[in-house]
């Protein structure tokens, strides 16, 4: 996996049913509801960060945002909850969470679009009180800096979609957080924002208990491709139609070019069959559909595919 500059990858929280930050849910079977609602279920995991020895979030509830709805208040009975923790309930430091899946909960929904989840943080304590959201760097691993938080203890960390839930199933996703995006130092003065804007959604085909990834780095140095499509599809022995996984990512200019990185969460290729893995697709308006080689997928590790420069029409 990459470092600071990948933007999709660090902190995952698994979602079973309605999240896919950029992107599209899919079925991913077992029920969930009646003929008109499917299920939600979010959980979390991560990899480590080059700077980081410990990022501490205290989440107070989260909330799923039906369309229509992208800029009602928190307390808005229109958001259903999926969850709601008492005080240092669900503390979680993303930092240990690497290919390991936490459950944060799980809602039965009306069937539809939602445009938003919403994770809602508990606010640091004034005074010398130790802070309840806040990093610790490797460099100095026993000094709790506090993230400074303010939307995430209001409005909520915004986590956009759109989210297609699908009746009578359980549609399966993740939360990626990148630490390194997500947290910004604020100058020289020593302290840290914590912002959505590092956390992205990826389509699962199901809740994994064991699982790898497929990542790799999208570019065009010349042209502003705006946003992708990455799909991927089992190969060999399952030939999938549908993507097992599917997300949109969103371009950025850094580094001289116009630029995503995107990770995508799979079940682990099967070692005693080498005949089978997975090939991804990713597709741009005027530009050449890209398709890469099949490529296994081994349990708890990133397999990269490294820099992908997509080829106008």
């Amino acid at each position: 996996m990459r470092n600071t500059s990948v933007a999709f990858r660090s902190v995952i929280i698994a979602i079973c049913a309605i999240i896919a930050t950029m992107v599209y849910l899919g079925g991913c079977g077992g029920g969930g509801g009646g003929a008109s609602t499917g299920t939600f279920k979010l959980a979390i995991t991560d990899k480590p960060s080059d700077a980081y020895q410990n990022l501490v979030i205290s989440i107070k509830e989260i909330r799923v945002v039906p369309a229509g709805h992208e800029n009602a208040a928190d307390n808005d009975p229109a958001l259903p909850v999926l969850a709601r923790f008492n005080p240092q309930e669900k503390v979680i430091d993303i930092m240990t969470l690497q290919f390991v899946q936490q459950a944060l909960g799980e809602i039965v929904l009306p069937a539809g679009t939602y445009r938003q989840i919403r994770l809602v943080l508990y606010p640091n304590p004034n005074g010398n009180q130790a802070p309840v959201n806040y990093l610790t760097l490797k460099s100095d691993p026993n000094n709790k800096i506090p993230l400074t938080t303010p939307s995430g203890q209001t409005s909520g960390l915004k986590i956009l979609g759109p989210i297609e839930v699908k009746p009578g199933v359980i549609n399966a996703v993740m939360i990626d957080f990148d630490p390194n995006t997500a947290v910004v130092k604020r100058g020289n003065s020593g302290e840290y924002n914590f912002k959505p804007t590092g956390i992205r959604m990826i389509q699962m085909a199901n809740v994994l208990n064991q699982f790898g990834s497929i990542i790799g780095n999208v570019s065009n140095t010349l042209q502003n491709w705006s946003s992708a499509t990455v799909s991927i599809k089992r190969r060999g022995t399952i030939n999938d139609a549908a993507p097992i996984a599917s997300g949109q990512i969103f371009a950025a200019y850094t580094s001289g070019k116009w630029q995503a990185p995107f990770s995508a969460f799979v079940p682990a290729s099967d070692p005693n069959d080498p005949s089978w893995g997975y090939k991804t697709f990713i597709s741009s308006n005027g530009f050449t559909l890209y398709s890469s080689a099949i490529v296994p997928v081994v349990q708890g590790q990133a397999r990269d595919l490294g820099q992908i420069v997509l080829v106008p029409q």
